[in-house]
């Protein structure tokens, strides 16, 4: 099998190189990859490393673009492999990744192969990222959405079935392609791998280290827009409590039976409480405990409901920040 990888790059020359090497070193056991690099006009040396190594890509090409989605879109219109993928020009894969993943792919079942990753920060271990979350509860899966996509590969067909990127997100179009795939494809056809598949670095200028705000504000968007074209009471109640916009370039309309999806907004809006609660952004944390329906969740999830409800409603910030320093559950 072929497999394609594509990295979408804007002056990033300070690392861009050791993600080619991690790219192309991957053949050196006859495996066939594809490499596609697509550049937005960068200013720094990014265009000198690329033509040092162009005799080994597929493709590759320096122009502006309208941002990162963009960029993968040019590229998953060239790719031509069995198995798909894109990489950022700060991230690199392990050793021997490739071929693993190759090797997964050999089972005919499985549309989706997700590795793990290290995160590293200043060449220091950090953390480490799971890839894709999946739960034995479907709906609870597509509204904690998760996906680190360096480390999670598709096979073409699925490519094909979901088409481009969206190119009016710029922080979550990853996300919304995943939340995509799993109401076409659900969540049996997914290999979660234990394998180290990518080496992920944090950088004061990585978009994950600095516009958390914007990650968040896609985000409510596009479980919005599911909510609005599929004419679901809980958009009325994002509108109540949020600056929402339903994005028209989505298409979400029949894209699953409406309990479904209602459940899908509620683990949504359980997400977000947890999350706000453990930015200690305790007002939008209550707004989104405010949305919940429980009846909507599993038991278990029910559980940590009334426990964040709970917590919220009881310990004030002040209370919280000093348990937080003291390592002290609050």
């Amino acid at each position: 099998m072929k497999i394609s990888i594509i990295t979408p790059s804007y002056n990033q020359g300070d690392y861009l190189e050791e993600t080619i090497n991690s790219v192309l070193s991957q053949s050196e056991s006859g495996l066939e990859v594809e490499y596609i690099i697509i550049d937005g006009g960068s200013t720094d040396n990014s265009v000198e490393i690329i033509r040092k190594y162009e005799k080994h890509l597929k493709y590759w090409v320096s122009e502006k673009d309208a941002g990162q989605s963009d960029a993968v879109n040019k590229g998953l219109k060239i790719a031509s492999g069995d198995i798909v993928s894109w990489i950022n020009s700060d991230d690199s894969y392990t050793p021997g990744t490739l071929q693993k993943v190759v090797n997964y792919f050999k089972d005919e079942n499985i549309l989706v192969v997700s590795g793990k990753g290290e995160v590293w920060k200043d060449g220091i271990r950090v953390s480490q990222n799971p890839g894709v979350d999946i739960y034995p509860n479907f709906e609870k899966t597509v509204g904690w959405a998760r996906i680190d996509q360096p480390e999670t590969f598709f096979r073409s067909s699925v490519v094909k079935k979901l088409g481009l990127l969206n190119t009016d997100l710029h922080y979550v179009m990853d996300r919304e392609w995943w939340i995509r795939f799993l109401l076409n494809f659900g969540q049996e056809k997914v290999l979660k791998a234990d394998d180290i598949f990518v080496n992920f670095r944090l950088h004061e200028s990585s978009k994950t280290f600095n516009f958390q705000n914007l990650f968040f504000k896609e985000a409510l968007n596009v479980y919005y827009t599911i909510a609005k074209q599929n004419q679901l009471t809980e958009a009325k109640l994002l509108e109540t409590e949020f600056d929402v916009s339903c994005l028209d370039t989505l298409h979400y309309t029949n894209a699953t039976d409406h309990d479904i999806l209602r459940k899908i907004i509620h683990y949504f809006f359980l997400l977000e409480a947890r999350l706000k609660y453990a930015a200690n952004d305790l007002v939008t944390a209550k707004k989104f405990v405010r949305l919940i329906n429980k009846n909507l969740l599993r038991l278990a999830d029910i559980s940590e409901y009334d426990k964040l409800k709970t917590r919220i409603a009881l310990i004030p910030l002040w209370l919280k920040k000093i348990l937080n320093k003291r390592n002290l559950p609050a």
